[in-house]
């Protein structure tokens, strides 16, 4: 078997890493989007005085984003 040239072990460690990269870049962005769409939701619960607690136990946001949200007023 050849030795791989540097620049091809580049390329090689290159198209290792892009396949899982795009799916968490992807995935990233989802992410993002719920976390839109979870904030009013979020305000509203805490306004109904779900406990921060619980709303991070349901939703996995850390307890510091929910008291964020909640003092930003959404």
């Amino acid at each position: 078997m050849a030795q791989m040239t540097p620049a091809e072990m580049r390329a090689a460690a290159e198209a290792a890493l892009t396949p899982l990269g795009r799916e968490r870049i992807r995935l990233l962005a989802r992410l993002d989007e719920i976390d839109k769409e979870l904030r009013p939701l979020v305000g509203t619960a805490l306004r109904v005085e779900v406990p921060e607690r619980r709303i991070g136990e349901l939703t996995a946001l850390a307890r510091g984003t929910v008291r964020r949200i909640k003092e930003s007023g959404d």
